[in-house]
């Protein structure tokens, strides 16, 4: 009789333990949060618009002044502020062995910025381009602290608008330099996307 016992204990906890075995366990499904993503409305089938390069608006200087539009999307959560560097690393072969720097801005506070907004708008920072190089470096320092538009000599070259969510504003003043601004932004970045286009020479 105890071994009937003993084995009839044996098939229960035998069939309990491949019950527990079989179950599937309950998991809990998080929604993955959209990545942030920057776009332009002067940036058609990834080509910059003429008018935010040389065939648009120029200063006395020479200058593309009338600056891109971008909107940002799905900026993380804790943002204070975004900052941007324009660039053309295609400019290398052409510029003296450096990317130019066509555009830096920092302690942008809202999520889009409208075309021609380097020249109008007051509530952001603005550093100091490559442009400030041509002239014989005498162009002033006030006229290179703004958005500086495409002008490739030799080819169409690509542009990179990088945007970066901080979770600080800077502690910049307009005429920065782009180092300056790297330097402060070391460790408090939240989230970076690059944008691309093309201008035509």
């Amino acid at each position: 009789m105890k071994n009937i016992s003993k084995i009839f204990a044996l098939v229960i906890l035998s069939t309990l333990l491949f019950t527990i075995s079989c179950a599937k366990p309950e998991t809990k499904t998080m929604e993955a949060k959209p990545m942030m993503t920057v776009t332009s409305s002067g940036i058609v089938n990834g080509v910059i618009q003429d008018k935010y390069g040389k065939r648009g608006e120029l200063n006395s200087h020479g200058m593309p002044t009338y600056s891109l539009p971008f909107k940002i999307e799905n900026a993380p959560e804790g943002t204070v502020s975004f900052a941007i560097m324009l660039e053309d690393k295609d400019a290398f072969p052409v510029s003296g062995g450096f990317s130019w720097v066509h555009w830096t801005a920092a302690n942008i506070t809202r999520d889009e910025l409208r075309e021609n907004e380097s020249i109008s708008a007051t509530d952001f920072v603005q550093g100091v381009n490559s442009w400030t190089s041509m002239q014989g470096g005498q162009q002033s320092k006030e006229m290179s602290s703004y958005y500086g538009g495409m002008a490739p000599p030799d080819a169409p070259h690509i542009y990179e608008l990088h945007v970066y969510a901080l979770d600080k504003k800077l502690n910049l003043e307009n005429g920065f330099l782009m180092n300056d601004m790297y330097k402060q932004m070391d460790g408090h970045v939240l989230a970076e996307y690059t944008l691309k286009g093309t201008y035509d020479n």
